[in-house]
């Protein structure tokens, strides 16, 4: 986060690279430096003749380089933009030699996504040198949560922690797909709104009762009502809760629970920074560990494994029916 704010910082001031390179497994955050390059480098007047978007897969490096050489007309920079250039990879070390004197006038930007350069090779030492080389890095789980609550933050929301946790079990460590789902939130909640269970549940259409996480919190607490209640919501309606990311998340978190019983300082900051949680859901997991012994949570993940197998079709014909129930029933007994 620190490294975007310096690039936009920059480009605020005047100080614009003639060179960004954008790479790395998280689109997000490339479209975001690339999107703001494309609409507060240039006034809109200049735009028409110096602005040029083009598309990896339908040009050449060297169509690239001729378009970066040219001068701007009637303004001080021209900006070409290159989205989806990982369709270049193959030939992209043939910037080498460009990137090594490029042209100052000329504003050009990577949208290098799901990839990333090779640091040992000329193109990535050139453009360190002469522009900006800037490398998206996924979120894991245990850190989208966090960011949902730092990006509501900077509009005057807050966000309780069941509420961000229910968006990340639903849409995983997608930036884009939460973005635009807090955005849905924002258009119709006022202002220092503290966003709860029941926001999302109404706003998003995720269950505040029926989800991943509760199931999760019902299992740990060996609730077998409640359970049976939340699976058989999950068979009535597989398409908005696949086997598949059930099976995951319980996965992970009896990893963690596993973790936990290996811990030696078991104080609540321990846990929580072990365990990747929020210190807010510490609790749950001491209760859990009373509930699942050690030995009982490795059989689990045991149980865990199989019932992923036969999720898939492999060596078995149960319905997705049979194989939760068979599931849920070997972890609470």
């Amino acid at each position: 986060m620190n490294e975007i704010k310096t690039i936009v910082a920059d480009i605020k001031k005047g100080n614009i690279k003639p060179i960004y390179f954008l790479m790395g497994d998280e689109p997000y955050y490339i479209d975001k430096i690339s999107d703001f390059i494309e609409q507060n480098v240039l006034e809109e007047s200049e735009k028409g003749f110096n602005q040029q978007i083009m598309y990896g897969r339908d040009v050449a490096i060297e169509d690239i380089v001729s378009a970066a050489k040219r001068y701007p007309m009637m303004a001080e920079k021209q900006v070409i933009i290159v989205k989806e250039a990982q369709d270049l990879s193959r030939n992209i070390e043939k910037v080498v030699s460009y990137a090594e004197n490029p042209q100052q006038t000329t504003v050009l930007v990577f949208n290098y996504k799901y990839k990333k350069l090779d640091k040992r090779k000329k193109l990535h030492k050139a453009i360190a040198k002469t522009g900006v080389i800037f490398e998206s890095k996924k979120l894991y789980e245990n850190q989208v949560a966090d960011w949902i609550r730092r990006v509501l933050s900077g509009k005057n929301y807050k966000i309780e922690p069941k509420a961000a946790q229910m968006l990340v079990e639903f849409l995983g460590t997608d930036l884009s797909k939460i973005t635009n789902e807090l955005s849905k939130l924002m258009v119709v909640l006022p202002i220092e709104t503290i966003i709860n269970a029941t926001h999302i549940e109404e706003n998003i259409g995720i269950s505040k009762d029926f989800n991943n996480f509760e199931l999760k919190k019902a299992i740990g607490q060996k609730d077998v009502v409640k359970c049976n209640r939340i699976i058989n919501y999950f068979i009535e309606n597989p398409k908005k809760n696949p086997i598949v990311v059930t099976i995951s998340l319980l996965n992970t978190f009896f990893t963690q629970l596993l973790l936990f019983h290996g811990l030696k300082d078991k104080s609540k900051n321990s846990v929580a920074k072990n365990l990747g949680v929020s210190p807010y859901f510490v609790d749950e997991y001491f209760l859990a560990a009373r509930n699942f012994p050690m030995r009982k949570v490795a059989q689990v993940i045991a149980l865990l494994r199989d019932a992923d197998v036969k999720s898939k079709g492999v060596g078995a014909n149960n319905t997705t029916k049979d194989i939760f129930k068979e599931l849920l029933f070997k972890i609470l007994h």
